[in-house]
């Protein structure tokens, strides 16, 4: 079974690490030590734990898009007609092209808040290379 270490669950669910073990020390999260008295959860805890935080999130309204992400925006590209719009959204880097005219009436500029809302038909799921396990 996977385990994460609380700073490995914490930069998965975009939070610090003390963020992480004050959920395990209210009860939110289950945590057990490994041989060395370290804490460490496990994959499917941190999945279900994850899938919780989601479902009692809010997404802003109604919409059929699940995939939602709040970032910072860190660059706005313009010329005559398009915006290339680029967010950080914890460690990821989330870049949208829109027209010119949407970028200023929302008033997307270095430093606003923005949530990138994707729908997509078509995602790309990887693994990260150290993760592979050898064949």
């Amino acid at each position: 079974m996977t385990t994460f270490r609380i700073s490995e669950a914490a930069a998965l669910l975009g939070v610090s690490s003390d963020t992480i073990r004050r959920w395990v020390d209210a009860g939110k999260l289950a945590a057990e030590r490994d041989e060395h008295g370290h804490r460490q959860v496990s994959g499917p805890d941190l999945a279900a734990f994850a899938r919780s935080q989601i479902a009692a999130g809010d997404n802003g309204g109604r919409s059929s898009a699940r995939n939602r992400f709040r970032g910072i925006v860190t660059e706005v590209v313009r010329d005559a007609v398009m915006a290339q719009v680029e967010l950080a959204a914890g460690p990821f880097r989330v870049v949208s092209l829109m027209s010119r005219q949407a970028a200023d009436e929302l008033g997307l500029e270095a430093g606003v808040v923005a949530i990138a809302v994707i729908k997509s038909t078509n995602v790309v799921v990887e693994i990260p290379d150290q993760e592979r396990s050898p064949s």
